[in-house]
């Protein structure tokens, strides 16, 4: 009889903890990135470069609390997930300094050129690395590479109805780095599978693999059109 009234007491208990956090805190369907600005108190560049800076930013935070944050400050980049007719994937191999690692990655580049609209810069990132153009084009996914320590934002696009840009058209120069930067095509399971198990390290290209893989099935028709605002 107590056990029973103990058991019937705590289901009372759990109902109401569960009652009031279904109240006081957000739910599943409140999962989604929202923009936010804590009061900058004081803010410091300690470095800038022809690419990055590095700031300090002094932050209220709760409790009236003021907190040092270091970053990065990036103009962003585009990435493209580009499948052939076979769902292949155009992986390409780049040394990557700060790593100490040849790493496998997507055609991708830098938001260099002001106003540009970011399908048009991923467009010109596929044509210049790769040397192919598309005819149809999707927005992937968003991400942000590091958002402790950077404001970077990659937007991730994909590529399909893909055509090689004869060589005397593409009048990339390729420099540094991409001197030697080979082009293999890599059926999408396969990518997947070589993401998963360590063997590909890229935080886009890893993003960008999955994504596609898991917009597949439904032949992409979930996905956002190319020229999709930023959220």
């Amino acid at each position: 009889m107590g056990d029973g009234n103990v058991s019937a007491a705590a289901a009372d208990g759990a109902g109401d903890r569960e009652a009031a956090g279904s109240s006081a805190g957000p739910t599943a369907e409140d999962v989604r990135d929202v923009p936010a600005s804590w009061e900058v108190v004081e803010s410091t560049e300690h470095f800038r470069a022809r690419v990055i800076s590095v700031r300090t930013d002094r932050v209220r935070m709760p409790g009236d609390q003021v907190a040092d944050r270091d970053y990065i400050v990036h103009p962003g980049s585009v990435a493209v997930v580009a499948l052939d007719e076979q769902d292949r994937v155009l992986l390409l191999r780049q040394y990557r300094h700060p790593v100490r690692r040849l790493l496998w990655e997507l055609p991708a580049g830098i938001r260099d050129v002001q106003g540009e609209p970011l399908v048009d810069c991923a467009a010109r990132e596929l044509a210049e690395e790769a040397g192919y153009r598309a005819k149809t084009w999707h927005t992937l996914i968003d991400i942000y590479t590091s958002p402790g320590c950077s404001d970077e934002r990659i937007r991730i696009f994909l590529a399909r109805d893909l055509e090689a840009i004869p060589e005397e058209e593409n009048g990339f120069v390729r420099m540094h780095e991409e001197v030697d930067m080979p082009v293999v095509w890599v059926p999408l399971a396969d990518a997947v599978n070589r993401a998963l198990t360590g063997m590909i390290h890229n935080a886009p290209a890893v993003a960008g693999i999955l994504a596609a893989y898991a917009a597949l099935p439904d032949g992409f028709a979930a996905l956002r059109p190319a020229d999709a605002e930023e959220a």
